[in-house]
């Protein structure tokens, strides 16, 4: 005999819909475009950004050659077993800016690639916690390997994961 309580008495049903563009536009342009020229024009909207920020809720806010920044807003879809927000989207809006920070650092044509990602949770996430912001840094550029930092911080600044990582850098 199963202890499973039926699907129709798990109360209600939330619903959220995601729409993204075709990747094929933006990664055309970043074959053309040096990476933080790509990453601005996301930024003012005349390149449509990668699906996943759509999926997870997050959007690129700040650009400058090796920094980025990305905010997301948690919500209960991306909530784990257990009631809080998934590791896995702070490990992603992490390895996320950490890339962009590399990325912005480099020529038209020029990709890269996460090798190495180490990710420190301090505080626990939830719906309730608002806007998280990730930013990235670049701290030793590269020409076959990069390193980055990443942080993040809720709206009162408080740290809730910091993360290291390297990026093989692709083609040039």
């Amino acid at each position: 005999m199963s202890d499973n309580i039926h699907p129709a008495e798990w109360g209600t049903s939330s619903e959220r819909q995601v729409t993204w563009f075709d990747p094929a536009i933006t990664r055309d342009a970043a074959s053309s475009m040096a990476g933080i020229d790509l990453l601005r024009a996301m930024l003012d909207g005349t390149v449509p950004p990668a699906p996943m920020s759509r999926t997870l809720n997050f959007a690129i806010t700040a650009v400058e050659e090796g920094k980025v920044e990305f905010v997301c807003q948690p919500d209960a879809s991306m909530y784990n077993p257990i009631g809080s927000v998934h590791g896995g989207l702070a490990c992603t809006l992490l390895d996320t800016v950490l890339g962009c920070a590399v990325h912005s650092t480099l020529a038209a044509g020029v990709g890269y690639t996460s090798i190495e990602l180490k990710v420190n949770y301090l505080r626990g996430i939830s719906a309730d916690t608002g806007p998280i912001t990730a930013r990235g840094w670049v701290t030793k550029p590269g020409r076959r390997v990069a390193f980055s930092d990443a942080e993040l911080v809720d709206a009162e600044g408080k740290t809730l994961a910091t993360a290291t990582g390297a990026c093989l850098i692709i083609g040039g």
